[in-house]
């Protein structure tokens, strides 16, 4: 299988695992940079692209930017919509060929994370080595941890800026271990790697300049640590529609991540909650179609009798024979991550289930718990603050799939937000179909 990265070439990534990774992290702390880096050093980005974006970076006088250009360039390409490759960059390692989803660094990272998030089997967190621990870092880490992403790496970054200072690394990394474990997350199974993104140092090449490190690169570390998820290939089918093209030739391209079951050219599938139905003619993933497609794979499908107005980005699609679920009314277990005031009956903030964003009222505060033990603390409390973990009961006000944790711990999940913050996140343990 080959898939084109840029005009390259990459032959080798049907011999590999594939996975699914986010960078998480505060602004200004290096996100994109790093994985322009990664790519650059890595062969998926040309010396010529790289020329490039270093012209862009002098013409808007950015110059320190060109690495950072590089999701920016995706983004654009990601616009015209053209094909699902388009949706992400990859990059290989000796073990395994990674997605990188989303565009790190513009101003809706947060929205695109909770989506992200919700197909990434593992996350980059970035912390600068000058900064330390800020406001996003904390909200991307509880959204992670919500969102069912236990596999992490931690790229302590900018190294440079702190004259490589092995104290510096030592105090960012005891502040990082703190609210990982606040979180619940083991640090045994997480790296802390000591890096510059923009120098190049221990992202794909081995650094001279920190001669107390002892830890690997950031593209090792990947291969050392993270491990490839079990495919839920026995469950039914369920693959959120993360976009709709229509392209020239073909028609209704809707496009996503199959995340349970499998999918194979002639199944009959249905759109919910949209209800609309067709059948798959053909499947693609990265200019080549496949006799079949399982978890883990970002296809576009060439979907016979529907049309771009049957279906919508939000949308999960099932087989005929056994439909996503389409609730009524959801019990979810929250966390809440910020609020101006505070969470009470009655509040309808927008709720982002897997692909999709609808408007749900929250009709009862069942009880707050123990966000480490699950023990109940109150019954029908009266409100919830930033900090509570609480099982509450939502109506969506617009017709939406969503699944049960025990059933489809992938499709569980949601985050809430409001006033362009993410007020807190979820899963859904319960719910009620119409």
């Amino acid at each position: 299988m080959i898939i084109i990265l840029n005009d390259r070439r990459v032959n080798n990534m049907a011999d590999k695992p594939h996975l699914n990774i986010i960078t998480a992290g505060h602004v200004d702390h290096g996100k994109s940079t790093l994985i322009g880096r990664l790519f650059y050093d890595s062969g998926a980005l040309s010396d010529q692209e790289m020329r490039k974006l270093k012209e862009k970076a002098k013409e808007l006088k950015k110059e320190t930017f060109e690495f950072a250009f590089v999701m920016d360039a995706l983004k654009e390409e990601r616009e015209r919509g053209l094909t699902i490759d388009l949706m992400y960059k990859g990059f290989n390692t000796d073990k395994y060929y990674f997605t990188v989803i989303d565009c790190p660094g513009h101003r809706d990272f947060i929205k695109n994370m909770i989506t992200g998030a919700s197909q990434a089997d593992a996350a980059i967190l970035v912390v600068s080595a000058k900064d330390s621990i800020q406001e996003q870092t904390k909200e991307h880490l509880y959204l992670a941890k919500v969102l069912g992403i236990n596999q992490m790496v931690v790229a302590i970054n900018k190294m440079d800026a702190v004259e490589y200072k092995e104290e510096t690394f030592n105090k960012v990394k005891d502040d990082v271990s703190k609210l990982l474990t606040t979180l619940g997350y083991k640090l045994d199974k997480i790296p802390f790697v000591a890096l510059s993104a923009f120098v190049g140092d221990n992202v794909v090449k081995k650094s001279d300049k920190m001669p107390w490190y002892k830890g690997s690169t950031l593209i090792k570390t990947l291969d050392e640590a993270i491990t490839p998820p079990e495919k839920q290939v026995d469950k039914p089918l369920r693959m959120p529609v993360q976009d709709v093209y229509t392209i020239t030739g073909v028609g209704t391209v809707p496009v996503g991540r199959i995340e349970s079951g499998v999918m194979k050219p002639g199944d009959k599938i249905v759109f919910m909650p949209s209800g609309a139905q067709g059948e798959v003619k053909s499947i693609e993933m990265h200019h080549k179609q496949l006799e079949k497609a399982e978890p883990g794979d970002n296809v576009g499908l060439n979907v016979r009798g529907i049309s771009k107005t049957d279906v919508k980005k939000g949308d999960v699609i099932g087989l005929t024979s056994d439909p996503p679920t389409v609730a009524k009314e959801f019990t979810g277990q929250i966390i809440v991550l910020q609020h101006p005031t505070v969470i009470t009956k009655g509040y309808t903030p927008v709720f982002h289930i897997n692909t999709s964003h609808v408007a749900g009222k929250i009709t009862e505060l069942v009880k707050k718990i123990d966000p480490k033990t699950g023990a109940v603390v109150q019954e029908n409390p009266d409100m919830l603050k930033a900090g509570d973990a609480a099982i509450i009961k939502v109506q969506p006000m617009t017709p939406v799939a969503i699944e049960k944790q025990s059933d489809f711990p992938k499709l569980a999940k949601f985050a809430i937000r409001d006033m362009g913050k993410t007020v807190a996140a979820g899963i859904c343990t319960e719910l009620v179909k119409p």
